[in-house]
């Protein structure tokens, strides 16, 4: 096996990742929004932040507990972890977010 190739397991952890780092990138801007007074205070973009999130975790918990081997095998491992530390990310700021957004002004 390639230790650079591309296995299906890997592009799963990776698609995983993206999804968890496009949650992050979303609920960032939505908090940095949230601190904002005015319109658009963020809530929309913490709430799909809270719908990428999970859906990267579970996708990336789902690869780690399938994996056969460790890291460097081709199985995903790596990525799967990688992409449930950066789901668990940006369901914190999508939180955090949310919650700014509720403040009253």
């Amino acid at each position: 096996m390639d230790p650079y190739g591309l296995t299906p397991e890997r592009m799963v952890a990776s698609v995983a990742a993206v999804i968890a780092l496009s949650a992050v990138i979303v609920g960032g801007l939505a908090l940095a929004r949230a601190r904002r007074v005015g319109t658009g205070n963020g809530r929309r973009g913490a709430i799909v932040a809270l719908v990428l999130a999970p859906i990267g975790l579970g996708i990336g918990a789902v690869v780690v507990s399938t994996a056969d081997g460790g890291l460097g095998t081709g199985n995903g491992f790596g990525g799967g972890i990688v992409a449930m530390m950066v789901g668990l990310i940006g369901m914190a700021l999508g939180g955090l977010a949310l919650t700014r957004a509720r403040r009253p002004n």
